[in-house]
């Protein structure tokens, strides 16, 4: 009887190995861990500013020489050169001898604003600007502010700089339409 005792607890003994390396078996294969890296590359916005004279040249970077009353063509428009559709905004900025002056004290631009909206000191287009695609011009002509260019600018340097930035538009709602409303506008 004492062997069929000791078979008995050997049995129950046998049985709480295998039971425990079954365990275990199981508990290896639900905690089995992975690592997977994944790598996102984002698209670029680029592009170009275009300055060009009415015979189609380009505006001469060393500037014109101009007498109070002169009507300059300056015609600016803006080209996307990337391969993802924008938003886009420009601004304008006036100067005398590399200080800022308010436009009205100089200048007198023709704004198109049939295709671009005036909105806090920006010029923002008013559609989706497309791959390879060019806006119309924001401005043509640029008159110099005859009773406003006196003595006063004699052998000044006036400028007009032109500067753009763009958002992407794919998957950045808008409100009403307003471009300006679109996220990711670069602070100033």
């Amino acid at each position: 009887m004492l062997w069929k005792i000791k078979t008995k607890w050997l049995c129950i003994a046998l049985l709480v190995i295998i039971f425990t390396f079954s365990v275990q078996g199981t508990v290896a294969y639900f905690s089995t861990t992975g690592t997977a890296t994944n790598i996102v590359t984002s698209g670029n916005i680029r592009l170009q500013i275009h300055e060009k004279t009415a015979q189609g040249t380009d505006f001469p970077t060393g500037g014109v020489y101009v007498m109070p009353g002169d009507v300059v063509s300056k015609q600016v428009s803006v080209e996307n050169i990337c391969q993802h559709p924008f938003f886009l905004r420009v601004k304008v900025l006036y100067g005398i001898d590399s200080q800022a002056l308010p436009a009205q004290e100089c200048f007198r631009l023709d704004i198109d604003t049939l295709n671009w909206q005036y909105h806090d000191g920006w010029y923002y287009y008013t559609e989706t600007l497309q791959p390879g695609q060019t806006t119309p011009c924001l401005f043509s002509l640029v008159e110099i502010v005859g009773e406003q260019v006196d003595n006063r600018y004699l052998g000044k340097t006036l400028s007009l700089t032109v500067t753009a930035q763009a958002v992407q538009s794919q998957n950045n709602p808008i409100t009403d339409g307003l471009i300006y409303t679109a996220a990711g506008w670069p602070a100033e």
